[in-house]
């Protein structure tokens, strides 16, 4: 299970609909409005 980084929700990344590539390093999305505020800035949600 992956993480969602903006809400924190696991993400199975086998069946995630949403996922971003940020550095080399994908990153799993419950919705598309989480994966869409991760692309409009990734580091505000990488610390």
């Amino acid at each position: 299970m992956a993480k969602d980084p903006v809400c924190g929700m696991d993400v199975d990344e086998k069946t995630a609909k949403w996922v971003s590539e940020y550095k080399g390093k994908k990153y799993y999305f419950c919705a598309p409005g989480c994966k869409k505020k991760f692309d409009a800035d990734p580091s505000k949600f990488l610390k």
